[in-house]
């Protein structure tokens, strides 16, 4: 398992997240390793990185790229047979990815954390204009591009290896709106989507950039770059369609 945490600035919340990843992958007993994306930081957030551990691997740039191309970078450079996403926040408890993997097993390429299906459960609401922001970029998204996925910016999505270096390696925008493109591209590979119920809690500090400020650039550059990387990958690609409620 690799697990990518793209980073900007995050001296502060760093050590104490990656403290709590670590833990609970040792207490699986498996191999794993953890890749943290220094995108450019103007703090010591690669300093206390790699004071975190050896099992924590930093790759830093300059100057800042974006969340999209920090998280492509570490997803590219992970040598795992499956890829986690998470935020330094852990918004999404790391204990939730059993939910993910429990998705894989069942064969599904992707799997990707939800607020939006049934079962979620949202401890920490953000403010209320970012949720109905949120909402309306999640219809714009269903409606053009992905039916079926009711939350893709949620910042907790396992892949394969396989789906992983599909995805990110046609993916080209470093933005918000990164999830949707390669998601996208994910789709029209013929690779399969779970959507999966995940504890959530917003944290007032983080530093992603909010669909308030995205929604409107995103039907005018994501689109065509998301609609030419979809057809660089494979011409004749199956589109297969994404569960929304897990299969138990």
């Amino acid at each position: 398992l690799s697990v990518v945490v793209p980073a900007y600035n995050e001296a502060q919340r760093l050590p104490a997240s990656l403290a709590r990843v670590r833990a609970y992958l040792r207490g699986r007993c498996r191999e794993y390793e953890i890749v943290v994306v220094d995108d450019g930081s103007s703090d010591t957030t690669s300093q206390v990185a790699r004071e975190a551990g050896a099992d924590v691997r930093v790759l830093r740039h300059e100057p800042n790229r974006g969340k999209g191309y920090a998280v492509r970078r570490g997803m590219l450079a992970a040598t795992g047979a499956r890829r986690l996403i998470t935020d330094a926040d852990l918004s999404t408890p790391i204990e939730d990815l059993a939910k993910l993997e429990a998705e894989i097993e069942l064969g599904f390429d992707v799997a990707i954390g939800s607020r939006a299906v049934a079962g979620a459960l949202i401890e920490v609401h953000q403010p209320a204009y970012r949720e109905v922001m949120g909402r309306l970029f999640n219809r714009l998204v269903q409606a053009l591009l992905l039916p079926g996925l009711r939350d893709t910016q949620c910042g907790f999505k396992l892949f394969t290896a396989r789906a992983a270096q599909a995805a990110f390696s046609v993916s080209s925008l470093d933005g918000f709106s990164f999830d949707v493109e390669a998601l996208y591209v994910a789709r029209h590979q013929g690779l399969r989507i779970a959507e999966v119920p995940v504890t959530w809690r917003n944290d007032a500090a983080t530093r992603m950039a909010s669909a308030c400020n995205s929604v409107a650039a995103t039907p005018l550059r994501g689109w065509g770059i998301s609609a030419s990387a979809a057809s660089a990958s494979t011409a004749s690609a199956r589109i297969t369609s994404s569960r929304t409620t897990p299969r138990r």
